[in-house]
Formats: C-alpha cells, sequence, structure tokens
C-alpha cells in the first residue's frame, strides 16, 4: 500500500504543476501589461522615458563655451 502509486497520481500531479506554471504566467502577464496607475489629475498614457521629435525645443542641451 505506501509503494502503490498509479499511474493516476502521477497525472494527476503533472496537471496540478501544469496548472500552476500557467496561473503564474497569467499573473505575470497581467501584471506586465496590466496600464500604470491613473495621475490625480486624470489618466496619464504610460511610458518610461519622454520622448521628443527632432524638433522639439528642449531636445538639446544649450552650450556656453569655456573662457
Amino acid at each position: 500500500m505506501v509503494g502503490d502509486a498509479g499511474s493516476g497520481g502521477t497525472v494527476r500531479e503533472l496537471l496540478l504543476v501544469v496548472a500552476v506554471a500557467v496561473a503564474g504566467l497569467l499573473l505575470a502577464m497581467v501584471a506586465a501589461f496590466a496600464p500604470w496607475p491613473a495621475t490625480p489629475a486624470g489618466s496619464a498614457p504610460a511610458s518610461l522615458v519622454e520622448l521628443h521629435g527632432p524638433g522639439d525645443p528642449g531636445d538639446t542641451p544649450e552650450v556656453t563655451p569655456a573662457g
């Protein structure tokens, strides 16, 4: 009885492992692709960097010559 491990238990255990892995992947995808929290003034676009075009002011820092 102690050493009686049928194939049903093995299949059930593998299905449990796969189910936990799928649940983990789904949670990771939700965390990665969910929108960022809205600001108090309203919703802001989610971005990590601020993008500037080539003609935007503030694109290049002002350099003053030393001398």
